[in-house]
């Protein structure tokens, strides 16, 4: 495991992924990526974009979608399960 500090650069903070990383994951300067937060393990998720978990594009944007527009109704549900 390589350890990382985020930097300033502007008004933006950047993480520098270690070269080896990249390489394993053929990820290069210019790629899209898709990031997301997995709350329940405390960790983040870095993966190109099209090749993420191998769900199709499209469906991710539809799934984006539905959780914009019920987003207060899921958070509630979110709160719930956290009370208990």
């Amino acid at each position: 495991m390589a350890t990382r500090r985020l930097f300033k650069v502007g008004k933006s903070l950047v993480l520098e992924i270690p070269e080896e990383v990249l390489l394993a994951l053929d990820m290069a300067e210019g790629d899209e990526l898709v990031i997301e937060l997995d709350p329940r393990l405390g960790r983040i998720l870095i993966a190109k974009a099209g090749e993420y978990s191998g769900i199709d594009e499209e469906f991710a944007s539809e799934v984006d979608d539905f959780i914009e527009e019920y987003r207060p109704a899921l958070e509630v549900l979110a709160n719930k399960r956290k009370e208990k």
